[in-house]
């Protein structure tokens, strides 16, 4: 990342300056579905750190304490992806406390939230820090109300960025696959990126995502769409069901008891519910042009579009693409999942030349594998669950990667001060 990623707020910064904050203060919060590594120093804080893991407001976090301060996370990021909140102890001066998160900055991913707790007690350093966009600067030692109190914090701005990005899954035609790609997109996230997902079968009368993952939940999407003004982190929290320890499932009824017509803006409060809290949704969206699908795709963060290499899904993908273009033309263009590449006897149109056509992006090419994916399908597995070594699911872990920016982890940014030069001469 170009420099550390920056979501602290006033009350916050109090902490920082003065290492300590009134109790009568602290405004807890729902910290939402992280990824949290502490590298510490001393005991007391990694007790104080995994204490405050087991408080009721971090129960949606994955915290992992270390001991090694700054060195230690600088050695484990070189080949790995950082958290969405990284904690790092130091005892070092403010000048050597500059330099070794210099170093840290250079291994660190974007959108990493960087929490320092140290022991110079000085206003220059905290703003020396925050300048170098470490989110929050801490004095300690700290106690588990502060340090649970300072979390919540990088996540209750409400003038912030949304916390979690959306992903639009849609097929150019019906059958393209592209419920079979959402379902192992949001898997591949949740086990090889090691990141929270929350699903969401929006194919309301004829969902799979239950009989794929295996699930029979009572409740679900409609359930939670039923009374928008009701629905808040708890209650959606109670309609997901756990498909694994990273991965949430919002299901489909999948019956015809009723018709779902919805107005234009009837999923918008959903959506904007499980983005406070984890960090990439999927959406499963039906083939179908309407209202809401249309408004749905014009306000995610990303869509991908997956089609069979012929003459019609190729027709279908322009206007989808075209279509897409006028409804957000400041925003990228969708991404493109080729699916049932080298059907027997089928004659198709070339990899290269259909997404060249569309001038988009394509992520992949996914063989026609009818017995891998209709077995993997019966036995409700995920591709890499069936057969983790087969070329298809590591297809699956690079669209993955690609569609939520990660595919550069490894290709680490430049030093934090060269980044604000940058930013100078702009």
């Amino acid at each position: 990342m170009s420099d550390f990623a920056y979501s602290g707020s006033d009350q916050a910064k109090q902490i920082g300056t003065s290492g300590q904050l009134p109790t009568s203060e602290f405004q807890f919060v729902n910290i939402p579905r992280i990824s949290v590594q502490a590298f510490c120093l001393e005991a007391r804080t990694s007790e104080t750190i995994q204490n405050a893991s087991l408080d009721r407001r971090m129960a949606r976090t994955h915290t992992m304490v270390q001991q090694g301060g700054v060195a230690a996370a600088i050695a484990t990021f070189q080949s790995a992806a950082t958290p969405n909140l990284l904690i790092v102890e130091s005892l070092s001066s403010a000048q050597e406390m500059i330099e070794e998160l210099d170093q840290l900055a250079e291994v660190c991913d974007a959108g990493t939230n960087v929490l320092v707790i140290g022991r110079v007690n000085d206003v220059n350093l905290y703003r020396a820090l925050i300048n170098r966009g470490v989110g929050e600067y801490i004095v300690g030692p700290i106690d588990t109300a502060q340090l649970i109190n300072t979390i919540g914090q990088f996540y209750s701005d409400t003038d912030a960025e949304p916390f979690g990005r959306t992903i639009a899954v849609i097929g150019a035609k019906g059958g393209s696959g592209a419920s079979s790609v959402a379902h192992n997109l949001s898997w591949s996230i949740a086990k090889t990126l090691e990141s929270d997902v929350a699903i969401a079968d929006l194919d309301l009368p004829f969902g799979t995502a239950g009989l794929d993952f295996n699930q029979d939940p009572l409740q679900g999407v409609l359930e939670a769409i039923a009374s928008p003004e009701r629905l808040d982190d708890t209650l959606l929290d109670r309609l997901l069901a756990k498909c694994s320890d990273r991965l949430s499932l919002l299901a489909a009824p999948a019956t015809l008891d009723q018709t779902y017509d919805f107005e234009t803006d009837k999923f918008d409060q959903l959506i904007e519910v499980m983005r406070k809290g984890t960090p990439t949704v999927v959406l499963d969206v039906p083939h179908t042009w309407n209202g809401w699908v249309r408004h749905l795709l014009a306000n995610v963060d990303e869509v991908l579009i997956v089609a069979e290499p012929d003459l019609a899904n190729l027709r279908n993908a322009k206007n989808l693409v075209d279509s897409i273009a006028q409804l957000r033309p400041n925003d990228a263009k969708p991404f493109l999942v080729l699916n049932k590449v080298g059907m027997s006897k089928r004659p198709e149109i070339k990899v290269d030349e259909f997404s060249k056509a569309l001038e988009v992006v394509s992520l992949a090419a996914l063989p026609f594998e009818p017995a891998l994916f209709g077995t993997a399908s019966n036995n409700g597995q995920m591709i890499a669950e069936f057969d983790s070594k087969h070329a298809v699911a590591s297809m699956f872990e690079e669209i993955a990667a690609k569609v939520t920016g990660k595919a550069e982890t490894r290709k680490k940014s430049k030093s934090l001060i060269a980044s604000l030069i940058k930013k100078v001469r702009k």
